[in-house]
């Protein structure tokens, strides 16, 4: 999604109107900015807690997303720049009854400009901070979704109004980027909405909605925060504090300079007609049979599977990847699958997926329209439930459902019984050197992926993850895992 920087202007009326002290009409935008006191208002610090759930990483297709007690969150953010921080303290416990471990996690998020950035504290205490190119759009939407962001915002971008509710509904546009909110009678934004492009959903929603305004210390802000996307439960905050704060946030000179390296994929043969393809943050495996080809998962998003594409023909030109394994419905593991859709693909997933991404690939995809919006073609599925296959007669490729693993519902791994390879995502990503001792605590993921290749008695030699550096083997999962070694 293209992303703007711009200074905000108050128009000339509105900035008479306010310093005349006339009263605008209740529920308007003048009214709701004289009110708001947004012309004194250059940002606005503030903090609490509630809860956060996890974006795109559903347990399953048909459920809201993981929800986290959010005990620390707070916000400081610079309308003239724009810029914010945002910092996150959040957990959840374990889920014994879904096989789910306990998860900690802390956020430290800044943007300034177009410039998105996290800062994350490495071994020896030194914060460090990596560039986020792909957070900018939403990092700005959080910004104009405040409501002296969005009142300000208003004016600057010559917003329209109609009557609405006894108050207004205001809208305008920054770039492609289209904003709407609603003010009720008492002059305070009630809710604000944007649409911010996704791989997976398109066009998806962003909504936030105030309410229970209070006086903090002479600024009128909304003691209670709620935000969808959507339509999924994302944020719900209870505002401790808040004051007429606006940070000083300097860009890091390695984010100033920071340029998206180009799609690098790299293939290892690990057999006779099977690669491992990896270079980026997600890896595929590339299985040839005899009149084409089939590729285990379409990862992240579009440019992520053009680059895939463009290296399978070169590899094995005169071959169309017939089939695309999709592993599960995560987000990060879903988002380029469309692409191969429009390259004629068939994709095959576990038939409790198939529902959903049917209905987010009907979603309309104006901000950034794909290469499967702009092919008009319908996605076509092949579904299992416990084990699919797939053969040319020669090879044959084993598609398993990781039964009882609490990671995601539709979860599967992939088998080729005669090269005696397994690929897995998410139940085991190896680090960069063999692992010598049992994790503490282990991860009930990969404990239950042991569990499954002993249950279905399958004789793996290679694993090859989706995440990590390198491959691994079953006796490595026992390591980690504490299971003693196999007789």
């Amino acid at each position: 999604m293209p992303t703007h920087t711009y200074k905000l202007t108050w128009s000339v009326a509105a900035t008479a109107l306010l310093l005349a002290g006339c009263a605008p009409p209740a529920g308007t935008l003048d009214a709701a900015a004289k009110a708001l006191d947004v012309t004194k208002v250059n940002g606005v610090t503030f903090a609490g807690a509630g809860t956060w759930t996890w974006f795109g990483q559903q347990i399953s297709p048909n459920e809201a997303w993981p929800a986290f007690a959010l005990t620390k969150f707070s916000a400081a953010i610079s309308y003239a720049a724009p810029a914010a921080h945002v910092e996150m303290e959040r957990g959840v416990a374990a889920d014994t009854a879904r096989n789910r471990p306990a998860v900690k996690q802390t956020a430290d998020q800044w943007i300034s400009g177009t410039s998105a950035w996290n800062v994350a504290t490495l071994a020896g205490g030194t914060p460090t901070a990596s560039a986020q190119p792909g957070a900018v759009a939403e990092r700005q939407a959080e910004i104009w979704s405040t409501p002296h962001g969005f009142l300000k915002a208003a004016v600057a971008n010559k917003a329209t109004s109609k009557p609405a509710n006894g108050g207004s509904e205001v809208s305008f546009s920054i770039g492609n980027a289209k904003y709407v909110g609603t003010i009720n009678a008492r002059n305070e934004v009630e809710k604000v909405q944007t649409w911010i492009d996704s791989p997976v959903l398109g066009d998806m929603s962003y909504e936030t909605t105030f309410s229970d305004y209070k006086d903090f210390g002479g600024l009128r802000f909304p003691a209670h925060i709620v935000r969808t996307i959507a339509g999924n439960p994302a944020l719900d905050v209870n505002v401790a504090s808040a004051s007429a704060t606006a940070p000083d946030i300097a860009v890091p000179e390695n984010v100033k300079s920071f340029v998206a390296p180009p799609q690098k994929v790299e293939a290892q043969e690990m057999g006779k007609g099977v690669w491992w393809l990896t270079g980026g943050s997600h890896h595929n495996l590339l299985i040839e049979q005899n009149d084409h080809l089939v590729l285990v998962e379409g990862a992240v998003d579009e440019a992520r599977s053009l680059a895939v594409i463009a290296k399978v023909k070169e590899m094995v030109p005169g071959k169309p990847i017939k089939y695309v394994i999709n592993t599960h419905s995560h987000f990060d593991h879903s988002g380029g699958l469309r692409t191969f859709v429009a390259e004629g693909a068939t994709i095959v997933t576990h038939e409790a997926n198939k529902a959903f991404y049917e209905k987010a690939w009907s979603n309309p995809r104006t901000l950034n329209p794909d290469a499967l919006a702009k092919a008009r073609k319908a996605p076509i599925f092949e579904t299992f439930t416990d084990k699919g296959v797939l053969t040319d007669g020669a090879r044959t490729i084993e598609i398993h459902s990781l039964a009882g693993n609490g990671h995601s519902e539709g979860f599967a791994m992939v088998y080729l019984p005669a090269e005696k390879i397994l690929m897995e995502g998410d139940a085991f990503s190896p680090g960069a050197a063999p692992a010598t001792a049992a994790l503490d605590p282990v991860n009930p993921f990969t404990a239950n992926l042991l569990e499954n290749i002993k249950r279905l008695k399958l004789e793996v030699d290679t694993i090859t993850p989706i995440h990590g550096p390198r491959t691994t083997t079953v006796a490595e999962l026992r390591t980690v895992t504490g299971q003693p070694a196999a007789k």
